[in-house]
């Protein structure tokens, strides 16, 4: 394998002058990169990353931790962590926690065992807290990502409530009395201000709040197409709202089984939804949260916590979703 020194050697120049080249620390004449550059090429040279990074006590890698990569909000969020992190030279290593605490646990430790810079973190609904509290108290900085509150750290998210807030709102300016939540998991942060929107919408709209109404359980589509089943044939909403991809799912599975379709048989509309809604028959009305954002400002915010450059309290960062009104809750196409 070559080394620094075969690359100085051919170019005639000194090793630190090579290093200044290869890392971009120094302005060097144009003729001289020139040669160098040269010499990288005919030698073979590749830099040592691992020594370097050791030399300046960093592994030049961050975590992410989310509980599925394949649902596309976090699949959003952590291609806008990868590009910040390649352009800043890191490399990201990922894991899914798989919504179980034990699961978070663990990839806190691995990722911890192998000294990353930094860690993004969505915390499971009963994440053991007390474990990333540990990882902060050892000096790594941590930022948690979409799924904000109860540790002491960066946070960087969407807003939920006022969202969710205005699509029941949107609904029962629709005629509609009897909307029902396909909630989930409300043990998860995002799902309890997004059931919390739905509750200050019914109270403006001057709706009774009916528990019956409110679908629950893990959250999983096969749970919610089960639960929202049985709301469907026992007390027939005559509009659903889902609080996540999963449970849209699990509702559009549980109406096809049933016969039933939106907006005839009842209005629909989701947050979060599916790439590409608009091309959906009707068109799916949705929430759309700036998720490759948010995955950017959380790394932008972390790259600040490791090279020094922020030294203040925790920040809360809150980015706006969008929402588009199609069909599917009873509007014009």
């Amino acid at each position: 394998m070559a080394t620094i020194s075969d690359v100085a050697r051919m170019a005639g120049v000194s090793t630190s002058t090579v290093s200044h080249v290869i890392n971009g620390t120094r302005p060097v004449r144009d003729e001289t990169r020139s040669r160098v550059e040269q010499a990288v090429r005919a030698t073979g040279y590749r830099r040592d990353s691992l020594a370097r990074a050791l030399r300046r006590s960093r592994t030049d890698s961050i975590g992410l931790i989310v509980t599925d990569v394949s649902e596309p909000a976090f699949a959003a969020m952590a291609r806008g962590v990868e590009r910040e992190a390649m352009d800043a030279g890191l490399t990201v290593l990922l894991a899914n926690s798989g919504e179980d605490a034990q699961l978070e646990a663990r990839a806190l430790e691995v990722l911890a065992e192998r000294r990353v810079d930094g860690l993004l973190i969505a915390p499971v609904a009963r994440s053991h807290r007390e474990t990333i509290t540990a990882v902060i108290d050892r000096g790594t900085p941590v930022v948690l990502i979409d799924r904000l509150g109860g540790v002491k750290a960066d946070q960087v998210g969407a807003e939920n409530t006022a969202p969710m807030r205005e699509l029941v709102l949107h609904m029962a300016s629709h005629g509609h009395r009897r909307i029902a939540l396909a909630a989930g998991d409300t043990g998860v942060s995002t799902i309890a201000e997004r059931r919390r929107g739905y509750l200050e919408a019914l109270d403006e709209a001057g709706l009774d709040v009916d528990d019956a109404l409110i679908v629950t359980g893990s959250g999983r589509a096969a749970d919610t197409r089960e639960r929202t089943t049985s709301l469907l044939r026992q007390h027939r909403p005559s509009a659903v709202v889902a609080a996540s991809t999963e449970t849209a799912v699990g509702v559009l599975a549980a109406a096809k089984g049933l016969g039933l379709t939106a907006p005839q048989d009842f209005a629909f509309a989701t947050f979060d939804g599916f790439p590409h809604t608009d091309l959906f028959r009707p068109g799916i009305t949705a929430v759309a949260q700036p998720a490759h954002e948010i995955g950017a400002t959380a790394m932008q915010l972390l790259l600040s916590r490791i090279d020094g450059s922020l030294t203040s309290r925790p920040r809360t960062v809150r980015l706006e979703p969008e929402i588009t009104y199609r069909e599917s809750c009873g509007c014009p196409a």
